[in-house]
């Protein structure tokens, strides 16, 4: 088997983005790449399984989520989100979310 089609030398993208990224953007726009990493262990199963990280921009996270139900449960969750999202990264670096219904992408 040679390197390309090996599986132990693929790299994640998160990490290669991360590295990208460092190198042209303050350290607080890269932490928030992290959150594609914590989002789960953050949140838990249920809410990953029906929300997903989009955009972020000036403290305010996009997340997709998969019905209008889903929005109306998390917009209840919103502080709590917040809170444990920030805390898993180590930073207070969002300060709103905002929904919006669209494809779930795992």
């Amino acid at each position: 088997m040679n390197k390309k089609t090996d599986p132990s030398h693929l790299t994640h993208i998160s990490d290669i983005l991360s590295k990208a990224l460092s190198k042209y953007r303050p350290p607080q726009e890269t932490q928030i790449t992290q959150i594609w990493e914590i989002w789960d262990l953050a949140l838990g199963t249920s809410i990953a399984q029906n929300a997903k990280p989009d955009t972020f921009k000036n403290g305010q996270l996009q997340v997709i989520v998969s019905s209008s139900v889903w929005i109306h449960q998390l917009k209840f969750l919103e502080k709590e989100m917040i809170a444990n999202l920030n805390a898993r990264l180590n930073a207070p670096l969002i300060t709103h979310l905002r929904f919006k219904i669209g494809e779930i992408h795992y």
